[in-house]
């Protein structure tokens, strides 16, 4: 009990000192990426400077950011420094630094972002707030996340609306006129991944959205993969709706997201969850009571209170990925990826990879099976050998999945690579 009580002593006149009881910070050790540090710097030491940022085990290849994006030191600072101001101080908020952080950042309005805590919370206010009835179409494909799957299943359950499932093909081309054939009169919505976390093909979604918009049909992505990993712009893009969040390829705060609705549609989702900031007016003391209206933004979507340290994370996320450069981001996660692609395909029959081989179908996620060996028996393999990656049971794959962002190292890469050359 005493020693209890001196370390709370300790640690309260660290903080009357202005210290951080952070270890990583109170050791004099912050990680912040600076812009002339890192423009004087060019190939893997330059990258070499960038994993210093973040404080993920030495001893473990963490390839696995289509799970969770570890955040860098500078993005875990602000959240632990707006936390420390909240509570010493009673002044709660912040938050709304985000909307203006992301918006730039996917090149949309602030009205049209509404802030989430994560994909799935995105995609059920879409799904449940168009106006669809019994016999109504929805697509979507054979690669969903359960995220995706399970609002728009709950949904046909208890409104009777009809799923078509597309299978993915190994070209952008084929997957366009997969989607295409399933088009009927009923259908509403195109409700797709932008790249399926399974397996990581990246769809043609500008030409998926294009297609939707010529058959006036809503165009829905699932985004959890988009930003942070693609240099990507939401409008260029042409999409009615896009659900993603911050703690993936962003590297920010966990529980945090977002969804963009395109201000010409914002009318079009019915808001079915409300509160504080979602109203232009309401009265229980007038008779009759009554709710005036919904603020002409997406903010009519994310009511009440948010974790100001959070969305504080997030933006500081932001500055994270626009000091490096969106484009040198993707270059990069995508090289390690193909890197490590043509790893596999020159291990040759043991191995069958499920991402496509066509390159602009590729990014940064690369899914497989092997052939000698269960998928759960593989990963435990590569957690004995220091290798964190995924195993994929959605949807019968019973396959594996490596995912690389700018941490990781073509040794990690080649790593992965010689323990599966092992294993066939």
């Amino acid at each position: 009990m005493e020693q209890n009580r001196r370390e709370f002593l300790k640690k309260s006149t660290l903080l009357a000192a202005g210290a951080s009881i952070l270890p990583q910070w109170a050791n004099g050790t912050n990680k912040k990426i600076s812009i002339n540090t890192v423009n004087n710097k060019v190939g893997e030491d330059f990258w070499k400077v960038v994993r210093e940022n973040f404080p993920l085990n030495t001893n473990l290849a963490y390839l696995n950011n289509g799970t969770m994006g570890p955040s860098p030191y500078q993005v875990i600072q602000r959240q632990y420094d707006c936390m420390m101001d909240l509570n010493i101080t009673g002044e709660y908020g912040g938050w709304k630094v985000a909307v203006p952080a992301l918006a730039g950042f996917v090149g949309v309005d602030n009205d049209e972002i509404c802030l989430t805590h994560n994909v799935t919370e995105g995609i059920n206010i879409i799904c449940w707030g168009l106006a669809l009835k019994k016999g109504d179409e929805v697509i979507i494909t054979n690669h969903e996340h359960v995220g995706n799957a399970l609002p728009w299943l709950n949904r046909a359950k208890l409104d009777g609306i009809v799923l078509k499932v597309v299978q993915l093909a190994n070209t952008a081309n084929e997957t366009l006129n997969r989607i295409e054939s399933l088009i009927t009169k009923k259908t509403k919505v195109i409700a797709v991944p932008h790249m399926p976390c399974t397996q990581g093909q990246v769809l043609p979604i500008k030409q998926i959205c294009k297609l939707a918009k010529d058959k006036n049909i809503y165009s829905f992505i699932d985004g959890a993969h988009g930003p942070g990993m693609l240099d990507m712009n939401l409008r260029d893009l042409g999409c009615d709706f896009y659900a993603t969040c911050c703690h993936k390829w962003m590297l920010g705060s966990k529980g945090t997201g977002f969804l963009y609705i395109k201000k010409e549609k914002l009318n079009h989702v019915q808001a079915k969850w409300v509160g504080g900031y979602s109203d232009t007016g309401w009265s229980l003391v007038e008779k009759p009571t009554y709710i005036k209206g919904y603020v002409d933004t997406a903010h009519r979507f994310y009511y009440g209170s948010m974790s100001a340290p959070a969305f504080q994370g997030v933006a500081e996320a932001v500055k994270f990925h626009e000091t490096i450069g969106k484009k040198k981001i993707e270059q990069r996660t995508k090289t390690l990826a193909s890197h490590f692609y043509n790893k596999l395909v020159e291990i040759g029959d043991g191995v069958e990879l499920l991402t496509p081989e066509e390159e602009q179908s590729r990014a940064a996620i690369i899914g497989f099976r092997l052939k000698k060996i269960n998928h759960k028996d593989f990963f435990n393999l590569a957690i004995r050998n220091k290798l964190r990656i995924r195993a994929v049971s959605e949807n019968g794959l019973n396959s594996v999945r490596a995912s690389f962002h700018i941490y990781n190292t073509f040794n990690e890469a080649n790593s992965l690579a010689e323990l599966i050359k092992k294993s066939v």
